[in-house]
């Protein structure tokens, strides 16, 4: 028997602190409650209260936190709660079955809801040649896309098709709920073996690598015009603020050669005023 998940139920973090719990279990208690004429469910109101009373109560829910996780790193397939060999309601169920573990990729994952035929074949446990008619019915219906490398991804109207009609298919509620450990156990270790391999290939780099990357940030920091004419950062330049505006263009190295120029100047306008004044006193 598979492993009613709780969380997926109260739409809530599995590390939701318990004010969290409480205040989303007396939204949804009053959405369900058997008074309720617009959206009482005596049977989700069951379930509600057993969701509550489980994470409610700090040694149930940690117990359950174990068990979950258990299930989490052994899924169950699908196939073992839904029948999908059935041949019109088998067909109906394989199409849901599909949807909802897309959806779960694509909630989990926005930004990359890809999921390959491989892995929708291991998490329904049913052979992919029997998908064939199944993926191709939701792909003309719009709610799937195929990629050339037959990775499969749920569009938004495949969404909102399995949001809408959860509450009215109780083989999808039943599949994005009971069934859901197994879709949420998939996606954990591929990011765990994402993230193994992202550690397995990282290396310190060497001097070269660094000059490589010192290189390019000095790139970036030029202006575009810069880049265009192959010119340095004037910002690499050190710069001697004191000088005034003439003379800031003026590099420290140079600041010599500019002095004894200025010296020799002065020397000349010296001796042409002292050259000057002498003919001005024989006049």
């Amino acid at each position: 028997m598979s492993l009613a998940d709780y969380y997926e139920f109260l739409q809530i973090s599995p590390h939701a602190d318990p004010e969290t719990i409480h205040r989303v279990y007396r939204y949804l208690a009053t959405r369900y409650h058997p008074d309720n004429p617009t959206s009482g469910s005596p049977d989700k109101f069951n379930r509600l209260k057993t969701a509550y009373d489980v994470l409610s109560d700090p040694g149930r829910r940690s117990e359950y936190d174990a068990r979950r996780e258990m299930a989490i790193k052994h899924p169950i397939p699908l196939s073992t709660s839904i029948d999908f060999m059935d041949n019109l309601d088998g067909e109906l169920n394989r199409r849901l079955g599909v949807l909802a573990v897309l959806y779960y990729r694509r909630r989990g994952n926005p930004y990359a809801p890809e999921v390959a035929l491989a892995e929708v074949e291991a998490q329904m446990g049913f052979p992919r040649d029997y998908l064939d008619f199944t993926t191709w019915y939701l792909e003309k219906k719009g709610y799937i896309t195929r990629a050339d490398n037959s990775d499969f991804t749920l569009t938004v109207a495949g969404v909102d098709f399995v949001e809408s009609q959860r509450a009215n298919l109780p083989v999808l509620n039943n599949l994005l709920t009971t069934g859901s450990e197994s879709m949420v156990g998939s996606m954990v270790m591929e990011e765990a073996e994402a993230a193994a391999e992202a550690v397995a290939s990282h290396t310190i780099e060497d001097e070269g690598q660094k000059n490589d990357r010192l290189k390019k940030r000095a790139e970036r920091r030029k202006s575009k015009k810069d880049r265009r004419l192959g010119l340095p950062d004037p910002r690499t330049n050190p710069v001697d603020r004191r000088f005034n505006a003439a003379e800031r263009r003026v590099t420290p190295m140079e600041l010599p050669v500019l002095e004894e120029t200025m010296a020799e100047v002065e020397v000349v306008e010296m001796d042409a005023g002292a050259v000057l004044g002498e003919e001005q006193v024989a006049a």
